[in-house]
């Protein structure tokens, strides 16, 4: 199930807001309702396929998909963490085999928060302890406790899974207050690198100053003491306490020096991962102003008639085009602009009411497939794009369901842009969240 194009859930110190159009899109009234519970816990295949990406994500770490991953699938280990994901997601609703090893490990981790959840038996109970859990940062072990538990109805479910994609907006701030720790850190590093320069040299002349003192002291041992070796041992027993007070302030900065470089190790591994994530955002951008671009020449055409929509610029004429997925107020709007710019239209939902075993006779004699990878199934995709390599119908992915971005992809099919074969690349980001 889509949910609606609107705003999303907010949280505050007292709890969660839900919006109306939660409780619209599920039937629900604005208090939660108990819902009819389950007999057993459910399963992670048996859940909605939206949940699985946010679940993997949230509940599972690199480290372990990439033991487990392998073991399923031909995914070689050393693949970047983006393609680990991805065939995760793909084994929690494709693979009987790999469902299962991914619900023994969930559930094996996380059997202490699922032990607590068992104690609530209502929807009510169940919301109560997640908003705790939210805001006391426990988000991964309540997370998979609640989407699996007998009594959680699909309106919490949705919920909960609309609060843990808000946390990611979280990131930016928390991202831009490590950087400048960074660069306090570094600062100080550099000012106790040079001060233990400077105090080593130091250390180094009493050393030699010491030895030579011994030797002085080794040469006189068989002369009888006289004020002046009673002063010469005086002054040796106080080079002696000071190298021992500089050897404790030597091994305090060391100390302090390996937690900084430390700290500077993790600092650095957080701007390696800002890096990634800027560059993924300029890639947004750059896809977004392409959009924009193409909506502002469609908005920019002259008018036929008073009252009519612009004439199109991108020529569609005897074109068919099969739309995968979407939403059905942005499909409306996009098979009006195909039909008036005299192209044709094929829309499938990608499995929700039609059959999903009709998307290749959809593709019979298609000069373009669209898809926009936040509004269809991962298993629709894969279904996707098998179909159109064996029949040689090249394809877009899109970036969203709207109509700006399906403007910016058959701007750049009427200009040669597509790929044939099904050579369009593969887009950088989850083909549910982005």
């Amino acid at each position: 199930m889509h949910l609606p194009d609107r705003s999303p859930l907010f949280v505050t110190d007292s709890g969660t807001t839900t919006p109306d159009w939660i409780n619209s899109a599920f039937g629900q009234p604005a208090a939660l309702p108990e819902g009819r519970p389950t007999p057993r816990r459910a399963r992670l295949m048996e859940l909605d396929g939206h949940f699985h990406c946010s679940l993997i994500g949230t509940c599972l770490g690199t480290g372990e998909l990439r033991k487990l991953v392998p073991r399923f699938t031909d995914v070689d280990r050393k693949a970047s963490d983006l393609e680990i994901h991805h065939m995760a997601v793909r084994l929690s609703s494709e693979s009987q085999a790999g469902s299962k090893a991914l619900q023994k490990l969930l559930d094996t981790r996380y059997a202490p928060e699922i032990k607590r959840f068992n104690r609530y038996k209502s929807a009510d109970e169940l919301k109560a302890a997640w908003s705790e859990c939210l805001k006391a940062g426990d988000v991964p072990g309540a997370y998979w406790a609640l989407m699996t538990h007998p009594a959680a109805t699909e309106y919490l479910r949705q919920l909960a899974f609309g609060e843990v994609h808000m946390l990611s907006h979280l990131v930016g701030a928390a991202n831009r207050a490590d950087i400048h720790r960074l660069q306090a850190l570094e600062e100080e590093n550099t000012r106790l690198q040079d001060k233990i320069e400077r105090q080593q040299g130091r250390l180094q002349a009493l050393a030699m100053e010491r030895e030579a003192l011994q030797r002085q002291a080794r040469a006189r041992t068989e002369i009888p003491l006289d004020k002046r070796s009673l002063a010469l041992e005086e002054q040796i027993r106080a080079l002696d306490s000071a190298l021992h007070a500089r050897d404790q302030s030597i091994a305090h900065h060391h100390a302090q020096t390996h937690r900084l470089e430390s700290a500077l190790g993790d600092a650095e591994a957080r701007i390696h991962s800002l890096t990634v994530s800027l560059q993924e955002w300029k890639t947004r951008a750059d896809d977004m102003r392409v959009e924009l671009n193409a909506l502002d020449r469609h908005l920019s055409s002259p008018l036929e008639h008073p009252g009519t929509t612009p004439a199109p610029k991108v020529r569609l004429e005897g074109k068919r085009i099969v739309y995968v997925g979407g939403r059905p107020h942005s499909t409306q709007t996009i098979a009006s602009y195909v039909k008036s710019s005299g192209g044709e239209l094929i829309i499938h939902d990608g499995g929700v009411e039609d059959r999903r075993s009709l998307l290749p006779s959809a593709m019979a004699g298609a000069d373009l497939v669209v898809f926009p990878v936040d509004c269809v199934a991962h298993n629709a995709v894969t279904l996707l794009k098998r179909a159109c390599e064996r029949h040689g119908v090249p394809y877009r992915a899109l970036r969203t369901a709207s109509f700006a971005s399906f403007m910016a992809a058959v701007s750049l099919f009427d200009a040669g842009g597509a790929c044939p074969n099904g050579g369009t690349a593969a887009p950088h980001f989850c083909l549910r969240h982005g």
